[in-house]
């Protein structure tokens, strides 16, 4: 005849596989879990490709900046901004777009 387990000893078991299933969902699903860290390692490697693209339009951004100055004015550089600007071009001149 097989023994049965005490009624103690049955809600321990119970109580022990309820939290086991507890901490291992947590593990996977709560807010520091396992997809949880894959979700932020996602935003983070868009975020550092977001903040490369806007480093490189600072930079051509000062380039331009740079040369329209006092210091160093690019004359071709201003003619093109000022007709880029104004929508205008020469008589004598055919745009193409």
């Amino acid at each position: 005849m097989p023994q049965r387990l005490s009624i103690g000893a049955t809600v321990f078991i119970a109580l022990f596989c309820a939290l086991s299933l507890y901490f291992a969902y947590a593990a996977v699903q709560g807010p520091s879990g396992i997809l949880r860290r894959i979700q932020i390692e996602a935003e983070t490697q868009e975020l550092m490709e977001q903040r490369d693209a806007l480093r490189d339009e600072v930079a051509q951004m000062q380039n331009l900046t740079h040369r329209l100055s006092d210091e160093y004015l690019d004359l071709d550089l201003l003619d093109e901004r000022a007709r880029d600007v104004l929508g205008l071009i020469r008589a004598d001149e055919i745009m193409i777009r």
